[in-house]
Formats: structure tokens, sequence, C-alpha cells
């Protein structure tokens, strides 16, 4: 496996560069050495390949999001919308800190961020794809072979995990082809130092989302903390900050349209590896009923928490979470509308079926797989649709429940016999869910949202309904919104999982006293957990065959490209990446329009109307009509630049990425991409691809000159 993994990573060599496309490992890096240099790189890129060393080392995962070491006192700077469920957990009407923003005075003042919250540091990364897939594993089809991946994984980071205060995961790559394990200290004491008003950090809101021009100040910091013994720990009063071993420096030169840059962060997920019958279900079914129910799941939270502030802080978290899907799957769906993407794919892998039949022996090799993975994908899209709406309905609170009783399930064996999530390793983590949930909770929004649909579920034809689903709660098919709803309402009637305490005290309790519940909600998770089990071992078989044959067909897609000298980088799975590329705007934009590459302060007062999403605060805009620009005006704009656009190969995942410039300085954050070219998550168009990046120069001038955080300013030696 070894000597596969480094055939597909040296193509590139033999590869003229795709222009800035790639997101790629570190450890390919030095291999697309020359692109960078010629694009103005100043160091050796062998630097960026060394997890540890400056600048990789200050590089962090905040599980979803990217964040970065600025100060030698484990502070932390990332997107706005990465730290919003924190900001959102500690806000509440009276002190609404969406609205107003939050400055900590002082180390005392900085808040617990929500609970869950984690800054993970990478510290190292091993392949291990054959202790992954050994050759017991690669015997085994069906379920057989995912429980064996599943153990080699576990036993992996159980052993990993023996280095205290760490947290370490296995991904595959390529469709399982490659195994890497990344081992990560878990800094769990995290907390809120700063971050800007709505009205800057939110400036634009929805409407912007994805948009260009842009001028959102999207940004914000966290703190690091440990014990006194300088290892992880739960919060206390007693910790101290961390001390990384790197922490970024800011730009010590200014940022100019065509100058380099690289962003290095964890990108959650492309599809570009994808087979037209994954392209096609994609557009033609999934996106469309996904796009559907998000805009009336967000209709119904508009209209449930109307006039309810309290309300509404608790659902701001799931609304921006949902919004931004919801806008992005917009986007994708308009740009594969009546292009030819499906087309090319589609030639493009008849044309790797037909190099691999045209040779008895890579026949022999892949011929078989490549039949089967399209039998076996299109078996898993009829269950896609046949259980689309059963999320959907089923109850928030149920779901929780479920998960409380399989972990009491689970607390019966070994903890090395216990499913992956159910582990002594993952106790922490559900029980500051459990908490979370008390400030991302509205009972009458979850009740209209659940009874709509539920109602819709009911509505399909009865044998597409799943029987146990019905029978737990107490519900038949074609009954009508008005019965569904008065059923929906005696089911949390009978329930205490709406209390925080009561949720807290069912982590805790055997899986006795769930079967022995006569909470209403408690009971329909028992009675779904045959079901479920039924279901999961449904699924597991068919994603064991369905590994095998997508891994073989990844090989054969390595293969083929390396015999055309064609680089082969894979698709972004969260784990640590960098991209690079350049300042620059676009012509055409959007309708023949230009996009300059830098937007400035006076685009915000333009956009400024004192409601609603462009609502800049008063003293921004006094700063700016005063032309208080500081040191961070730049003559030729005769402005502070606010946010910029860069070739950058980005997704979601890429959100707080630190923006590098060729000396390996901080000069920006990535926090967004372009409507029209989302669609690079399946298919990268370098004319239409950009990434749209805060300028550390807004986000210095915001801090300096509006608000004040001087002290913040001065740890980074930003002053």
């Amino acid at each position: 496996m070894k000597r596969l993994m480094w055939a597909a990573l040296a193509l590139y060599a033999a590869a003229s560069a795709q222009a800035h496309e790639g997101m790629w490992m570190p450890q390919q890096l030095p291999l697309v050495a020359k692109d960078m240099k010629a694009l103005g790189l100043k160091f050796d890129p062998q630097r960026l390949s060394q997890p540890l060393g400056y600048p990789m080392g200050a590089v962090v995962s905040l599980g979803g999001c990217t964040a970065s070491f600025v100060s030698p006192q484990g502070l932390v700077v990332t997107n706005h919308h990465c730290a919003f469920g924190s900001i959102q957990y500690n806000s509440t009407p009276q002190k609404d800190l969406l609205k107003k923003g939050f400055l900590a005075a002082s180390l005392a003042d900085e808040l617990p961020a929500a609970p869950g919250s984690r800054i993970l540091v990478t510290v190292a990364q091993t392949y291990v794809t054959d202790k992954v897939i050994d050759r017991k594993t690669a015997s085994l089809q069906g379920k057989a072979r995912v429980d064996a991946i599943e153990a080699n994984e576990k036993a992996l980071v159980a052993a990993c995990e023996k280095d205290a205060g760490h947290r370490c995961s296995v991904a595959a790559y390529y469709g399982g082809v490659i195994y890497q394990l990344t081992k990560q200290l878990e800094i769990r004491d995290v907390r809120l130092v700063h971050a800007p008003a709505e009205g800057v950090g939110v400036f634009g809101g929805d409407t912007d989302n994805w948009m260009w021009p842009r001028h959102t100040g999207d940004y914000s910091f966290y703190r690091a903390y440990v014990g006194p013994d300088g290892k992880p720990a739960d919060f206390s009063k007693d910790n101290k900050p961390f001390q990384p071993q790197q922490f970024l420096k800011m730009a010590s030169s200014p940022l100019s349209e065509n100058d380099f840059v690289a962003v290095a962060g964890y990108p959650g997920r492309t599809n570009r590896h994808r087979l037209p019958s994954e392209v096609d279900f994609a557009f033609s079914w999934d996106f469309p009923h996904r796009v559907k129910a998000m805009g009336e799941q967000l209709d119904l939270i508009k209209e449930a928490t109307a006039g309810r502030r309290d309300a509404e802080i608790k659902l701001a978290n799931t609304v921006a979470g949902v919004n931004n899907y919801y806008k992005n799957y917009q986007g994708q769906m308009a740009s594969y509308a009546g292009s030819d993407i499906l087309a090319r794919k589609q030639a493009a892998f008849d044309e790797m079926k037909a190099w691999v039949n045209a040779d008895a022996k890579r026949r022999d090799a892949y011929g078989a797989s490549l039949v089967e993975v399209e039998r076996l994908i299109a078996e898993r899209q009829g269950i896609v649709r046949r259980e689309f709406l059963l999320s959907y309905a089923t109850p928030a609170l149920v779901k929780s429940a479920s998960d409380l009783y399989e972990q009491a399930l689970q607390r019966k064996k070994p903890d090395a016999e216990r499913k992956a999530g159910y582990q002594d390793r993952d106790q922490l983590r559900r029980k500051q869910a459990v908490e979370t949930l008390d400030r991302r909770f509205d009972e009458v929004t979850e009740k209209k949202v659940v009874s709509h649909f539920l109602t819709q579920y009911l509505a399909l034809p009865a044998d597409q309904l799943n029987a146990a689903f019905l029978d737990a709660l107490g519900v038949r098919a074609g009954m009508d919104a008005a019965a569904v709803t008065a059923r929906v309402d005696a089911l949390y009637a009978g329930t205490k999982l709406t209390d925080r305490a009561e949720r807290a005290a069912w982590l805790s309790r055997d899986a006795a006293a769930f079967e022995g519940s006569t909470d209403t909600l408690v009971k329909a998770a028992v009675a779904l957990h045959a079901d479920e089990e039924a279901r999961e071992t449904r699924d597991k078989e068919l994603a064991g065959k369905t590994q095998a044959a997508y891994a073989a067909t990844m090989q054969a897609e390595i293969d083929f490209k390396a015999s055309r000298g064609q680089p082969v980088y894979p698709d972004a799975n969260s784990t640590l990446r960098v991209a690079f590329g350049q300042v620059k705007g676009r012509t055409p934009g959007v309708d023949g329009t230009t996009w300059t590459a830098f937007t400035t302060l006076r685009g915000i007062v333009a956009k400024h109307t004192g409601t609603g999403e462009f609502d800049a605060p008063a003293e921004q805009l006094a700063a700016i009509k005063a032309r208080q620009f500081d040191k961070y005006g730049v003559k030729a704009l005769d402005s502070v630049p606010v946010n910029f656009l860069a070739t950058l190969d980005t997704t979601g995942g890429n959100s707080g990425s630190p923006v590098l410039n060729g000396k390996g300085e901080l000069v920006g954050l990535l926090f967004d991409g372009t409507l029209d070219a989302v669609i690079s998550d399946w298919d990268f168009n370098d004319a239409m691809n950009r990434s749209i990046c805060l300028d550390a120069r807004y986000m210095l001038w915001q801090m300096k000159v509006v608000d004040k955080a001087d002290r913040l300013l001065k740890e980074m030696n930003a002053l």
C-alpha cells in the first residue's frame, strides 16, 4: 500500500500544474515546490510539510473549523462564524454578546467557550494502511470487513492515546487506498477572548454570504488553557494559558494584488473523485430535496421564534448553519444546471474503464469492482431516497435519548469492544453535548418543525414508511397536520427530557432504567432500538462491500492517470492540507462585471442601512468618516482594505484558516468562497475559483481604532 501511496503522490512531479488546483497533503508539498516558488514563496516548501515547525505548528483544528496561534500565550484567531456557537452560548437577552460583541479586559474576564469546544494541535501523522487493511481484513467482505477495519482503527487510536492529553484519529484517502493516523494535543479549556459586534462580524448576513464584493469582519479570538502542569485539563480557575511551540507572526510587508498566498487548514469534504452516478444523484435528487427541506426548516424557525429574543438566540447557531448550507447547495445547483459536468465525468470514467478492459491483467484486477461499485452505489441511493424524511421527522430529544440508551447498552461491554463513539474516550464530549443542548433547544420551535416534517413523512406511500418508527411515536400513515401536532404535543407533555438536569441524569443510568421508564420520549427511543440496530447492520453490510469495490476503483483511477503522467491528490477529508495561489480579482465577475482584488471601508458605508444585516456600529462609521486609518491605510486604495480575493483551493472546514504570505506571515483569514464557484467541491474551475479572505489589516484596524483591544494587539506584537 505504501508503494501505491507514494506512486500517487509522486505523479505531480511528472505533470504540469493545473493552475492553483489542489488541497495538498503536507507531505506532497516538496513535489509542488517549483510552482510555489514561481508564485513567490520565499522559504523552503519542505517547512510546510513539517507539522511541528513554523508555520504549520501554529495551525490548529477546532473540529469543523480551522484556527491558528498568534501569541506565545495561547491566543487563537479564527472566524467569527467559527466562534459563533460560543458567542451564542454566552448570550442572553440581558447580555447580548451576539449583537454587541465581547472584549475581555483581562485574562480573568475571558469566558468559557461552549461546552465541547476543543483546540486540536496536530503533533504527528503516520501512514497506517497496512495496519488498517491487514491481510485478514483484506479477505473479508460486508459487515465483517467494516467491523475488522473499525477494530483495527480503534486499536491504533487506543495505542496512540496512551499518551495522555491527546486525541487520535484514522482517516481514509482515495476511498480507502491509504489510511493515515493523526495525533493531536486536545486542549479542552477553551475561552472566548474577543468577538466584534454583529455589525462587523456578520456584516452583510445571509444576503452577502457567498457573495462578492464583501465587507465582513469575520474574526474572533479564543485562548487555549492548560492545567498548572502544562497538560490539557478541564476548565479551572487555576489553569494557565497554553504556550504553543509555534505562533504566527503578523505580516511585515503590505499585501498587494498578484502576491503569493498559501492557506493551511482542515478542509472538510470535496467530491472530485466521485463517480458519475454519484454526481447525477447528488444534483438530480439529493440536493434539490435538501434545499427544499432546509428552506422549510428556516421558515418554520423564523415563524416560531418571532418576537421571542431568547428563542432567537437559542436557535441562532442552528439558523446560521442551515442558512450556510442552504445557500451553498443552491449555488452548486445553479452552477451545475446546463453545465457539461456530468458529461465530462462520464466520458472520463468511460475512458478509464476502457483502459482497464484493454488489458487482461488490469481487467482481472479491477474489472469486477468497476461493475460492482455501480450496483452498490445504486442500492445505497435507494435507501437514501426512502429514509430521507425520517431524520427530519424524528424529534431531536428522541435522537438524544436513543444515543443515551445506546451508551447504557455499550457500557456493559469491555471498552475495546464498544461501538466507535461510545468508548470511555467519548464520554466527556457526550456530557458536554447534553449540557450544550440547553442553550440550543426551544420546545415551541422543535414541536413546530417536527410536526411539519412528520406530517410530510406520514403522507408517503404506506409501503415506504418505517413501521417501527410509526409504532414508537404512536402515529399512523395519512394522519393530517392537526392530528400530528396533537400527537407531538402529547409526546412532549409526557417527557422530562426538556429539563437539563433530567437529561444529565440519564448519562449515568443503566439500560434497565431506560427499559422501565414511562417517559414518552425515552420509551420511544427504546422502542426504536431494534430497528435502528437492524438498519445499522444493513448499512454496514453494504458499506463493507462498497469499501472494497470503491478502493479498487480509485486504485484503477490512480493507475490510469499515472499512465498519462497526471497528478492525483486526494479529496479533502478534514485532515491537514495546504493550498496556494495568488491575490487576484476576476474578470469577468458576475454578468460581465469586474471583481477587483480588494474591498475597502468605503463599501461598509455604502452598504450600511442602519437595520438588519447591514447595521455597522456607530463607532466604526465615525472612525471611517474621520478617515482614522492609522497605519493600516493603503495609499493606492485611499482606505483600509477589508476583504480580498485569492486563487486558493478551499472548502468548508477551511473557515478560519490562516492566509500566509511568501514569508509565512499572517496576512488574513479564509472565510468564504463565491457562490458561482462552490461547485468546485465537485468540479474545479480555475478561471472561476476564488476564495474570500479577511484582510488582517482590517481586523487590526477594527481592534485598535474602534474596539480599543490594545491588550491583545500588544500580545500579538501588532500594536
